[in-house]
């Protein structure tokens, strides 16, 4: 390989254990969901890898270094040798658990400063599909926990409310809305039977799909009355912890019931 003497670096961090992070390095099916269908890599030392862009370019190169679940090498060309030829550039990627998150290092390593600069957007572009491919799999449940949240909001026994809570979300969960600054699982939970007390019969329900992006959730929801009588509505954003249990919930009421 030539001598690389310029580098280009990029850290972010994926709401997810480094294991699974790995597996989309490492895993043809996964590595593929990020970069494109047709890429694919053989992960073990010598072995081969290759990255089909949408447009039709292709990215060739050899696996150097796999060490599980913390760092894969390999070197990158395109199968053209326009640009860098195979071999011509090394990527390393390192991963380093952050709590329950991963925190991600890669550098790229190329003979040449302006092809290095070429390649910044590029690779703050894929890195964000990869954190969003990663997060698909881990969040892949959020409808689940969105109506299971508004289950315990509805359940008029202290204590199953309060497992239905633990279920689902953080001992120090936060809840926001316009009547509400909520610390912690045991407030909230006293703060539901509130609620039941002054709005009796009202049930919120999730009204449409849940849209999620990298742990975050929105989820618009209704409120009825006992006999159906629609009386709210609104979205809440509900923000998820690497282990998929909620930090916070976020709510936001229309200004007008539908």
């Amino acid at each position: 390989m030539m001598t690389l003497t310029h580098r280009l670096d990029r850290t972010i961090t994926i709401k997810a254990p480094p294991a699974l992070v790995f597996a989309f390095l490492t895993e043809t099916p996964r590595w593929a969901s990020w970069w494109g269908p047709g890429s694919e890599i053989d992960a073990r030392p010598g072995g081969r890898m290759k990255i089909r862009y949408p447009e039709g370019t292709e990215a060739i190169g050899e696996v150097l270094e796999v060490s599980a679940p913390r760092r894969l090498v390999f070197t990158y060309g395109y199968a053209t040798g326009a640009l860098i030829p195979p071999g011509g550039s090394r990527v390393t990627i390192d991963l380093e658990p952050e709590g329950a998150a991963t925190r991600i290092r890669l550098t790229h390593e190329f003979a040449d400063a302006k092809v290095r600069d070429q390649h910044v957007q590029g690779w703050r572009y894929q890195l964000s599909l990869f954190a969003n491919a990663v997060a698909n799999v881990v969040f892949a449940g959020a409808a689940d926990t969105v109506d299971a949240w508004f289950e315990a909001w509805a359940e008029p026994d202290a204590e199953a409310r309060h497992r239905m809570l633990a279920r689902i979300a953080s001992p120090d969960v936060r809840f926001r809305d316009q009547y509400s600054s909520i610390d912690t699982i045991a407030d909230l939970a006293a703060h539901i039977a509130g609620a039941q007390q002054f709005m009796p019969g009202i049930r919120m329900r999730r009204a449409g799909d849940v849209r999620q992006c990298q742990g975050v959730v929105l989820a618009d929801f209704v409120a009825q009355a006992a006999d159906g009588t629609r009386r709210a509505a609104g979205t809440n954003v509900f923000v998820f912890h690497a282990d998929g249990l909620l930090d916070s919930v976020i709510g936001f009421m229309n200004r007008s019931t539908p």
